[in-house]
């Protein structure tokens, strides 16, 4: 036994595969039972053996593999397997040979049997209700690493192979796979049904559903077949993302220079789903709330969701299936790539939204998670399987698609587009590095792409670039932003941007060392004297790092900002940039205050939700510091965000925008969360309108967030009406998207005890467990609440999720609210002994927040005229 062990320790441990053998070809044959929740299998591999080897190792995790059935086939020769070992630890099967195995491709055969588990990965099963009664259907989801859990492969994105899948399902069942079906045999109230060969793609992206559906159907004009399948009776609902796909082909096709490389393309929607959507090719699988639109009951934010999942889905046909990362250390090639294009491709169809602004949402959410010391480069090492599922991060989809963007800026969209179509044909049917990206583009352009992009994807985190006026020169000076104001030791080749009073006269320069300065006189600018000329440094937010001014420069943005002189981009940057340094204790609590009053008759939606988000936060960490001046700090944000709700009102007007929509709503949710009055009492009113009558117009969808946020404000122990009211929409409503709305709302409850019973309901069969993270970010009130009863069900909800990405939105959620260092010790006390690889990044992310917090806690806590300016602020009269 000793000997076996160390026979095959050698391929234990291992990041990568041996590459001894290769895998060609697949024909997987699959029988699932969605009565016993189980499935069996049959595959042979058509294996090209490269160098001399008695063993194969391939991966596999959680299956039954037949022993009697592992045989290797080469020229009519049959070679048997003498062992076949499983360990479950490192996921691979190692098959052991009784005689070396002839050279080049033979056939690898072997009969297994799984279970359809209830963790969304690998092979499992989603429950939905048919006429009143329960029903499982059988739904694969492989990325990154789960392919193994469905049949014995070689489980990394570099082996790519053709796929021959034939599936044997109940009679009366819709069985679609990747590719379209050429024949089905019917046996007895059983059916075979045979798909055609794909063409040459990774295991990940390998795709198979079974269950009832309803679809609804197009054409692009090449003639590909788009569907959107979803459950029955909810076919009209996938008719807006069947619109945007058909479009979305035709768009990328002309982008890319190659047209969509399949016979077909069909969407799903699965009740039960982890992520928001995967780009499965030919068979995209999405939550409900990704792919679904109800022209009655969804809300404009569903709408830009469902088009910008699309077409970031549909993105990956080409950027990931097509061409496909080498391994998971590029995984943001993928997902930074299809979340710039999804961007691309949105305002293409619906320029009237703007996205390009919303886009600063992205960047803002990767700067936040980028500032952090336990941050990580967009490009990580993977030394298993285990890692990867904490890179799909903000840093791999939202700062990727930042750095992408300030790349594409830097060259120019022309130079941009003709590189990325050579890139695409070049490594068609193929993996590629991130090298091989900047190596097309630098080729493309003449620019020194790779050093320049190296400093950006190599080394985590980014620069704050610091701006003064010193006699007749501009100084910029860069250092390591960190929001824990630490010093890091990071350098960057930064793509500066600047313009100077007006937006015709910009400069731009890469700031390759850590200062330099540039003459003022260069700048055609009015004298800098000048009270009302003003200096804007990163043009439009396009480059990917932070701005301080010096206090004269950023006197006369203010005056620029109350003039209206600013880009909507440029009006986000200077807010959230200063909001950082807040953070980061660079600059004063009251001085982010007085800049945030210059936005007082701000109407673009964008600055106004982020100046929502803002006052969010600045509350909570006032409540903290010093809450003797909270009630002011209300009243503050109160008085900001009256006039432009006043001016859009509670009712939609007579063809107005999507814009306005989207704001009407975050306006008055921010005036009911601040207890203002007024606000709180319409919703009441259009709250039991809408009890006694579901159809009432007073409460469309863009409104119902609101007035259920609005109804939980007076929730508590002894007036918990408006609790149970919501319990029943929720109850009553089939459709996901209210579903989430409603469980977003509910967290928004004050009362410990409420919250409690809430985050019960959580856990409970009632909420899909992929919707239990849509209510964890509880109020300050109930934060400790919440931190109990994760310690008191972390066994629970171990078990639940086990590995994968929804396991870590409950530490983050939860942990991330607190602001003193004695929570943050026992928050890592809590969880020494509980520790796992696949949470350790969050958590110790967690914990930095903390201490960020009780930091920025401390700073306030020393600001001397911070009441009297609120004050102030809180009772001026505009």
């Amino acid at each position: 036994m000793e000997q076996q062990k160390q026979k095959f320790s050698q391929f234990k441990g291992q990041p990568r595969l041996p590459k001894f053998a290769l895998p060609k070809r697949y024909d997987l044959k699959l029988k699932p039972d969605l009565t016993a929740c189980n499935f069996t299998g049959a595959v042979d591999i058509s294996v090209d053996v490269v160098s001399d080897t008695q063993f194969l190792i391939l991966n596999a995790a959680e299956l039954s593999v037949i022993p009697d059935s592992v045989k290797f086939t080469s020229n009519d020769k049959v070679v048997e397997a003498v062992d076949v070992e499983m360990c479950e630890e490192d996921e691979i099967m190692v098959l052991e040979f009784k005689e070396s195995l002839p050279l080049g491709v033979g056939v690898l055969s072997m009969d297994f049997e799984g279970t359809l588990n209830d963790r969304m990965k690998g092979f499992y099963r989603s429950t939905y209700e048919h006429n009143g009664e329960k029903k499982n259907m059988a739904v694969t989801q492989f990325e990154p690493a789960d392919a193994r859990r469905c049949f014995p492969c070689w489980d990394e994105p570099a082996c790519k192979a053709t796929f021959k899948i034939t599936l044997e399902v109940p009679l009366e069942l819709v069985a679609l796979s990747n590719m379209p079906v050429i024949e089905e045999k019917i046996n007895g109230n059983l059916k075979a049904v045979y798909y055609q060969e794909s063409p040459i793609m990774s295991t990940y992206l390998v795709a198979v559903v079974v269950g009832l559906f309803d679809y609804v159907e197009d054409h692009t004009p090449d003639g590909i077949t788009v569907r959107v399948y979803c459950q029955i009776g909810k076919g009209n609902q996938g008719k807006f993302a069947l619109d945007v796909a058909v479009k979305t082909l035709g768009l990328y096709k002309e982008y890319f220079g190659v047209p969509y490389s399949l016979p077909k393309l069909d969407m799903i929607a699965i009740p039960d789903f982890a992520a928001g959507a995967m780009e499965n090719y030919g068979l995209v699988t999405y939550r409900e709330t990704a792919l679904l639109y109800d022209d009655k009951h969804s809300a404009a934010v569903n709408k830009q969701r469902v088009a910008t999942v699309v077409a970031h889905e549909l993105a990956h046909q080409w950027f990931g299936n097509l061409v496909t990362m080498e391994w998971w250390t590029h995984l943001w090639l993928n997902e930074g790539f299809a979340t710039w294009v999804s961007y691309l491709a949105t305002d293409s169809l619906f320029p009237e939204w703007q996205i390009w602004t919303q886009f600063l949402e992205e960047s803002t959410e990767g700067l936040r998670l980028d500032g952090l010391a336990e941050s990580h480069p967009i490009e990580v090492d993977i030394n298993h399987a285990h890692e990867i599922d904490e890179i799909f991060d903000a840093i791999s989809y939202r700062k990727g698609a930042s750095v992408i963007r300030m790349l594409q800026s830097y060259l120019g969209p022309e130079c941009f587009q003709r590189a990325l179509a050579s890139y695409i044909k070049r490594y068609a049917c193929s993996n590629a590095k991130t090298e091989d990206l900047w190596s097309v583009l630098q080729e493309e352009s003449g620019e020194p792409v790779n050093k320049l992009m190296n400093s950006w994807t190599k080394q985590k985190g980014y620069p704050v670039v610091s701006v003064r006026v010193k006699g007749q020169k501009l100084e910029f000076e860069q250092t390591q932003f960190l929001l824990s104001a630490s010093r890091g030791d990071g350098q960057w080749i930064v793509p500066l941007t600047l313009c100077c009073c007006s937006y015709d006269s910009r400069k731009s320069f890469l700031l390759q060392t850590v200062s330099e300065s540039l003459d003022l006189k260069e700048l055609s600018c009015a004298s800098v004297s000048n009270v009302s000329s003003w200096i804007k440094v990163n043009v439009d937010q396009s480059g990917f790092y932070r701005v301080k001014y010096d206090e004269d420069l950023l006197a006369r943005l203010r005056l620029a900002i109350e003039r209206k002189c600013l880009s909507t981009s440029d009006k986000f940057g200077v807010l959230d940039d200063y909001y950082a340094l807040s953070m980061a204790c660079h600059q004063s609590l009251t001085s982010l205050l007085t800049l945030m009053s210059a936005y007082r008759e701000e109407r673009d939606y964008i600055v106004l939700s982020n100046l929502i988000s803002i006052s969010y936060k600045v509350s909570r960490i006032v409540a903290d510091a010093a809450p003797e001046i909270l009630e002011d700090v209300k009243l503050f944000f109160v008085n900001l965000f009256q006039y432009p709700a006043e001016t859009l009102g509670w009712d939609p007007k007579q063809g107005e925008g999507h814009l306005d929509s989207l704001l009407r709503g975050e306006l008055l949710t921010a005036l009911a969360s601040y207890g203002h009055e007024i606000t709180l009492n319409e919703a009441n009113r259009r709250f039991h309108m809408f009890l006694d009558d579901s159809n009432t117009p007073v409460l469309p969808p863009d409104l119902r967030r609101t007035v259920y946020v609005a109804i939980m404000q007076n929730v508590s122990k002894s007036n918990r009406s408006g609790y149970d009211s919501l319990l029943r929409v929720y109850r009553e409503t089939d459709l996901s998207q209210e579903k989430t709305r409603i469980l977003g709302s509910l967290a928004s409850c004050r009362d410990p005890e409420i919250i409690h019973e809430f985050l019960n309901f959580l856990l409970s069969s009632e909420v899909r467990s992929q919707d239990v993270v849509f209510g964890l970010s509880v109020t300050r009130d109930g934060r400790e609440t919440a931190w109990t009863w994760l310690k008191e069900n972390w066994d629970h909800i171990s078990k639940t999720y086990g590995s994968g990405f929804l396991i870590t939105r409950f530490i983050s959620a939860i942990v991330s609210q607190f602001s003193s260092y004695e929570k943050a010790e026992e928050v890592e006390q809590y969880f020494a002994s509980r520790m796992k690889s696949y949470i350790a990044r969050t958590l110790k992310q967690s914990i930095e927040r903390v201490h960020i917090n009780a930091k920025w806690v401390q700073s306030i806590q020393k600001e001397k005229h911070l009441a009297d300016a609120v004050q102030e602020l809180a009772y001026r009269k505009y």
